[in-house]
């Protein structure tokens, strides 16, 4: 039997794992490199383990990736992330000059994408994604139902 490479939104979703496992907010991220599908950078939230409020997942992959390749702008290169990205991560995005953004569940009361800011469709954003959402949807939701009805 052949094994299932496993794609950038599973890998995400580990990464969403171990975090939940690590007491964060279970949302991870996976940048990879779009022409070559090259994992470039991955990570979960860590807001707590490093006492910072932006250390989100698609920060912490944006930063990783940016310092591997000595550059502020991974043109070319797409993100996977399990939640849809928060308004301070959508800017992040922008900046980063990212291509194509994929997002599992949807964040109505904190997203930046699809809700509240809708930082995409700002006259003041000068880069927009592509952007792909429902990616892995009903695991990323769960995994996020879980955790909070544990801490309920």
């Amino acid at each position: 039997m052949t094994q299932r490479t496993p794609s950038p939104m599973d890998l995400a979703l580990a990464e969403a794992e171990a975090a939940a496992a690590r007491g964060e907010v279970p949302v991870g991220a996976v940048l990879v490199d779009g022409a070559s599908g090259a994992i470039l950078a991955r990570a979960g939230n860590r807001t707590e383990a490093l006492d910072d409020p932006t250390a989100h997942a698609e920060m912490l992959a944006i930063r990783a990736a940016a310092r591997q390749a000595g550059a502020p702008r991974l043109a070319g290169c797409d993100l996977y992330v399990t939640l849809e990205p928060c308004p301070m991560c959508a800017q992040a995005i922008s900046f980063a000059r990212i291509r194509r953004l994929y997002y599992g569940a949807e964040d109505p009361k904190g997203g930046g994408v699809h809700h509240g800011p809708r930082i995409f469709d700002q006259p003041s954003c000068h880069h927009r994604p592509e952007v792909y959402d429902g990616i892995g949807a009903g695991p990323a939701a769960q995994l996020l139902q879980d955790f909070f009805r544990e801490r309920r």
